[in-house]
């Protein structure tokens, strides 16, 4: 048999592959020596007299692709060796063929279960014995490849996640900012409010009425949409969102309509992206129904107890807690002592009960967030 490189011509080892590394490991040297000579020419081969010495080159920094492995040896056996090297991340890829002179069902069964990938009877047949490396280095070379190319499409998922959540984060924040300029509310309103809307979700997620919606991904959400609660208020003429007296009932019936400028706002949206954004429906249920209340007195639709979406009645509780303890043109800031007990007299006619009930339980958390968060004097 020639022993000399398969390709000998210059332009062929252009395109030549990396010459595969074999590790053939026996205890007895004449084997070592035969299984080198049949190997070499064809791979890089590797040889070790022992399992010890066979592990020492397999967690090496250079590896073999392939590991011929007789079973009967004298300080760790080939089983041992088998499942060493597939119990560690990092040499588990590494394909095992058995060499052996036992030709058992169940020794075979054994060496299959621990993770080899063929079992070849001695003595060797050099055709089959070649036939079967190759083989095995062509299925090693094609997982590795799909193996390679998954961790890539994993990073790529996870960097246009990463850039799709920038997205939205610097969407809200502009929206979020127009809505700024038009209201006497500040920057702080909002990180408190959606603070607070996270902190009564988390209480509530396990709550018999509540854990079949406030999972994981729905509590991120209504983070993430919060803040547009009341993007419909840039709609709203100076004169009435400015005025620092009370409301005409006019006026007010005009003040009322941001809640439907706030869906059709974020409807607007969602159509020139041409696709429906989870975090968006749940923003427009906020801007839409956060001014609805449990006894159908609100608006901007009289919906009452649980026709109400979830998101618009955590958003209520934080809403009107937050605007209570805060200082407007046209009222004085209440104390957080005065605030509670104004959500606490709202249960079950504007909020609803079971929020509340959460509410008085983390009455010291809402005032922890207002105190981190104050508004600029």
């Amino acid at each position: 048999m020639d022993h000399q490189p398969l390709l000998n011509d210059p332009a062929a080892r252009l395109v030549e592959k990396p010459i595969a590394t074999v590790l053939v490991v026996d205890d007895t040297p004449d084997n070592l020596t035969l299984m080198a000579s049949l190997l070499q020419g064809h791979y890089r081969v590797k040889v070790a007299n022992g399992g010890e010495k066979a592990l020492r080159i397999v967690r090496s920094d250079a590896p073999p692709d392939l590991v011929l492995l007789d079973i009967m040896m004298p300080d760790i056996d080939g089983y041992e060796v088998c499942r060493q090297i597939k119990a560690q991340e990092g040499t588990r890829h590494i394909p095992v063929i058995f060499l052996t002179a036992r030709s058992d069902t169940d020794d075979e069964r054994e060496g299959l279960a621990l993770g080899a990938v063929d079992y070849i009877t001695k003595p060797i047949s050099p055709p089959i014995l070649l036939a079967r490396v190759a083989t095995h280095l062509a299925l090693k070379a094609t997982a590795d490849f799909l193996r390679d190319k998954s961790v890539y499409l994993e990073r790529e998922v996870a960097l246009r996640t990463l850039e799709v959540q920038a997205i939205q984060d610097v969407t809200i924040m502009a929206m979020t900012s127009l809505a700024e300029t038009r209201d006497n509310e500040t920057g702080n309103h909002i990180r408190r409010t959606q603070l607070y809307v996270r902190t009564l979700a988390e209480r509530l997620r396990h709550h018999p009425r509540f854990e079949a919606v406030l999972n994981d991904r729905m509590i991120e959400l209504l983070y993430k949409s919060a803040p547009l609660h009341d993007i419909g208020k840039i709609g709203i003429p100076d004169s009435i969102l400015l005025k620092p007296g009370k409301l005409t009932v006019d006026e007010f019936e005009v003040m009322k309509t941001h809640t439907t400028l706030g869906r059709r706002a974020i409807e607007d949206a969602e159509r020139r992206l041409g696709m429906r954004v989870a975090f968006l429906s749940v923003s427009k249920e906020i801007a839409y129904s956060h001014q609805e209340k449990w006894d159908g007195s609100g608006y901007p639709e009289g919906l009452r107890g649980d026709d109400i979406p979830v998101s618009a009645r955590l958003m209520a509780v934080a809403d009107v807690y937050d605007a209570l303890i805060s200082k407007r043109v046209y009222k004085p800031a209440f104390s957080h002592e005065q605030a509670c007990a104004t959500i606490v007299k709202g249960r079950a006619t504007h909020f609803d009960p079971d929020m509340v009930d959460a509410f008085v339980e983390l009455a010291e958390d809402f005032r922890a967030i207002a105190q981190r968060y104050p508004d600029p004097d």
